[in-house]
C-alpha cells in the first residue's frame, strides 16, 4: 500500500500517484492524489522547515553516486578536441605504460583509458572535459543542509558505489557552510562498476545511530542494483524506528540527468514496511522548484500553519474544514470526478490541479 493507503484505510482500487514537483504550487511540498471508484483521496504536507522543537537534534548526510557512469557528470569525461583521432602510436604507448585496458563486453571489444591518459589526451588537444554538474548541486544542497539544518553545523559528504564492485563508501568530510563555496566535488578517486545503494545508507544510520534525527540525502544518475537489499534495509529500519529500537531516519533519492529509472525511486517512495514510519521520499533535480522541497514528508501533523483554513472542490464546494488550525499535514476526500482543489487560508486561494501534466 502507498501513502494514502495508509491514511485512508482500506485496499488500493487505483495506485496512488505523487504530482511532479513542477505542477505542485509553491506553498505545497507534495501532493499525492489516489482516485477510486467512490472518492478522489488527496494528501498534501505545507512546504516549510522543521520548526521549533523538530527542528532539533538532526545529523545530516549527502551521498554523491560515483559509479562508472557518472565520470562525465563530475567533469572526468571526455568530448571531442580540435585534433580528431588519437593515433595508433599514442594508444600503444597508453597500452605499454597501463593507461589503456580492453576488456571484453558482450563480445565487443571496449576500451578504458586510466586518468593519466585521459588527461594527457585533454592537452594534446584531443579531447577536452565534460562540464562538472554535480559540483554546483553538492555545494548548494551540502550549505543549505550545514546551515539551516544540521545540529553541529557540518554535513557528512560521502561518494557511493565507488570501486571494482560499486559497493565501496569514499568519505569526502563533514562540510560546514563556509567550507561548500570552496568545496571541490571532482568524484571519487576509484568510480564503481555497480551502484549499489544500501552500503551507503548503512553507513549513515550506523555512524549516526545515537542522533536524535537523520536527514540523508542521496543522488544518482541511473538504475540501483541492489533494490531488493535496499527495501529490506529499509523495512528492518522501519520497524525498529516504531519499535522504539532506534531514531527517526529520512533518506530522499535525488534523480539527476536523462537515464535515472524513477519507477525504482517511486517503489522505494511507496515501500509498504508494515509500519506507520515512512523512511523514503524521492524527487527529479530537473523539476525541483528550491532546495526546501527535500523538507516535503518531514513535517508533523502536529504542527499547525494557520488558525482556520478550508478547501473547496474545483466546483467550489466545501470538501474539508478546519476550523481548529490547519495541520501541515492535510488529508481529505472529493468526487471522483475531481480534478482540483482549492485551499483557502490567511485570506487567499490556493488552487492545485491534479494532472500530472504542466499547463502554460
Amino acid at each position: 500500500m502507498g501513502i494514502l493507503s495508509r491514511l485512508f484505510g482500506g485496499k488500493d482500487e487505483s495506485k496512488s500517484h505523487q504530482l511532479p514537483s513542477d505542477v505542485v504550487c509553491k506553498e505545497f511540498g507534495e501532493v499525492d492524489v489516489r482516485k477510486t471508484s467512490s472518492a478522489t483521496e488527496v494528501f498534501f504536507t505545507i512546504l516549510m522547515e522543521p520548526q521549533g522543537a523538530e527542528a532539533e537534534g538532526w545529523q545530516t548526510g549527502i551521498a554523491l553516486d560515483g559509479s562508472g557512469s557518472m565520470e562525465a557528470a563530475y567533469g572526468r569525461g571526455l568530448k571531442p578536441g580540435s585534433r580528431g583521432d588519437v593515433p595508433q602510436s599514442l594508444l600503444l604507448e597508453y597500452a605499454q605504460k597501463g593507461w589503456l585496458k580492453i576488456f571484453n563486453h558482450q563480445g565487443q571489444n571496449i576500451p578504458v583509458f586510466e586518468y593519466e591518459a585521459r588527461k594527457d589526451m585533454v592537452s594534446k588537444g584531443y579531447f577536452s572535459w565534460t562540464e562538472n554538474e554535480v559540483e554546483p548541486l553538492g555545494r548548494k544542497m551540502t550549505e543549505y543542509l550545514a546551515s539551516s539544518l544540521d545540529e553541529d553545523g557540518g554535513t557528512t559528504v560521502i561518494y557511493w558505489a565507488c570501486g571494482e564492485n560499486g559497493r565501496e563508501i569514499e568519505v569526502l568530510g563533514d562540510l560546514t557552510s563556509e567550507d561548500c563555496p570552496h568545496a571541490a566535488f571532482g568524484g571519487p578517486r576509484h568510480f564503481g562498476a555497480g551502484t549499489h545503494l544500501a552500503p551507503a545508507v548503512r553507513y549513515f544510520v550506523d555512524r549516526f545511530e545515537d542522533a536524535k534525527r537523520g536527514m540523508y540525502v542521496f543522488i544518482t544518475d541511473g538504475q540501483l542494483h541492489d533494490l531488493e537489499e535496499v527495501k529490506k534495509l529499509t523495512t528492518d529500519l522501519a520497524r525498529k524506528i516504531q519499535g522504539g529500537k532506534r531514531n527517526p531516519v529520512k533518506c530522499v533519492l535525488i534523480g539527476v540527468g536523462e537515464a535515472i529509472d524513477e519507477k525504482q525511486m517511486e517503489e522505494l517512495d511507496d515501500l509498504e514496511t508494515g509500519t506507520e514510519v515512512d523512511i523514503w521520499d524521492h524527487k527529479i533535480a530537473k523539476e525541483m522548484r528550491a532546495l526546501m522541497e527535500i523538507f516535503a514528508e518531514v513535517v508533523s501533523e502536529n504542527t499547525i500553519v494557520a488558525p482556520t483554513a478550508t478547501i473547496y472542490d474545483e466546483r467550489g464546494q466545501e470538501v474539508a474544514k478546519f476550523a481548529d488550525g490547519l495541520p501541515a499535514k492535510v488529508k481529505f476526500k472529493m468526487p471522483p470526478s475531481s480534478n482540483a482543489f482549492e485551499l483557502e487560508v490567511a485570506g487567499r486561494r490556493i488552487r492545485q490541479t491534479l494532472s500530472s501534466r504542466k499547463t502554460a
